[in-house]
């Protein structure tokens, strides 16, 4: 595993412009991409409560696409902190959708609600709505350069991965291309490493949840490992979270799993980012993926299954609308626990406990 440092031949951050763009491709972006014109409205509308940042500008055809990070909350060195991403596959826009609508339903509730005004003043909240905006623009899974960017990180499976979907280096010409072999990450997956590097991996706790869509008929949290069966090193900590958010909902409708006990992948991105947290010698670290299930959305409407983005993301409107509902309660959820960590993080005695559990639940 290479803990490289992300190139330098990415263009710098900078602030965004997206006034810049002509009537023209705004135009294009209203329709192929406006998740991306509405993240920028909320950055315009809410400047006096958050920090954005165009971490990196992917080119694409000979136009700019950016990538945003924001930032809320406290700047205290010692602050817990929670990464949302999504976006990384640009066809599962849902991803995207259901966070921006997320920030949106915050900055309108931070202009009232003093406490969770108090809570952002305690906590680091940082935010990739759109990870892969070409991806998203061309309604595809891999990136501008047919590369799946969690397919991509230089980390190998140990064992045996699903054909081609478990990642593959036999060209762009197939789904789920990891990249050539010993390069660089691609600028967006470099872009993210920079953003973990400078505002995440060096505080005391930090928990990241990345937004997908695609397996199964449930709901799933997911966290690693999913290249290797074993458990993770810090398993009692998820166990506890999981116990914390069941008795906290215990009407939720969640599972709670290690991804590797469905399936093995190369190149997991939370995988490679987690072994760079412990290189950093961050003391607590939880990555973890919603897998929105949007197969049961293809059962309720038979005819996704002719339409490509159907089968990742709701087609009808007032599923659409529930499915963004759906989420808000557990990204509160995320918030409130990362603020409260040191309350149900295990202590070595319950952690061996919650290891046995881990044992019993998962890798029996």
């Amino acid at each position: 595993m290479n803990m490289h440092s992300p190139s330098d031949a990415a263009a710098p951050p900078s602030e965004p412009h997206p006034g810049l763009r002509s009537v023209e491709l705004r135009c294009d972006f209203k329709q192929k991409i406006p998740e991306l014109l509405q993240l920028e409205r909320l950055i315009r509308e809410h400047s006096t409560l958050l920090h954005a940042r165009c971490e990196q500008t992917v080119q694409y055809n000979n136009i700019d696409f950016p990538l945003y990070s924001i930032t809320l909350g406290s700047r205290a060195a010692k602050a817990p902190t929670v990464l949302f991403t999504a976006g990384i596959h640009g066809i599962e826009r849902i991803g995207s959708q259901v966070l921006i609508a997320w920030l949106q339903s915050l900055l309108e509730r931070l202009q009232w609600d003093s406490g969770l005004q108090h809570q952002l003043q305690q906590v680091q909240l940082v935010l990739m709505p759109i990870l892969n905006p070409v991806g998203m623009y061309l309604n595809q899974r891999a990136n501008g350069n047919g590369v799946d960017l969690n397919r991509n990180a230089p980390i190998d499976a140990e064992g045996r991965v699903p054909l081609l979907g478990g990642g593959h280096r036999l060209g762009p010409f197939l789904p789920w291309y990891r990249g050539r072999k010993r390069g660089q990450m691609e600028v967006e997956n470099s872009a993210l490493e920079k953003l973990l590097r400078r505002q995440i991996l060096n505080r005391p706790f930090a928990t990241v949840v990345d937004l997908h869509s695609g397996l199964g008929m449930q709901d799933r949290l997911w966290f690693p490992h999913a290249y290797r069966k074993q458990p993770i090193g810090n398993i009692a900590d998820y166990v506890a979270l999981k116990t914390l958010w069941e008795r906290s909902y215990p009407n939720h409708t969640y599972l709670f799993e290690p991804q590797s006990i469905h399936y093995l992948s190369h190149g997991d991105l939370w995988d490679y980012f987690y072994y760079l947290s412990l290189a950093q010698q961050q003391p607590y670290f939880l990555p973890l993926t919603l897998e929105m299930g949007s197969w049961l959305w293809v059962k309720k409407s038979p005819r996704q299954l002719f339409n490509m983005a159907g089968l990742f993301n709701p087609q009808t409107q007032h599923r659409h609308t529930r499915v963004l509902r759906r989420h808000l309660l557990l990204l509160d959820f995320m918030l409130s626990a990362a603020l409260n960590h040191s309350r149900w993080l295990p202590d070595a005695e319950r952690a061996r406990h919650l290891t046995q559990r881990a044992h019993e639940l998962w890798f029996s």
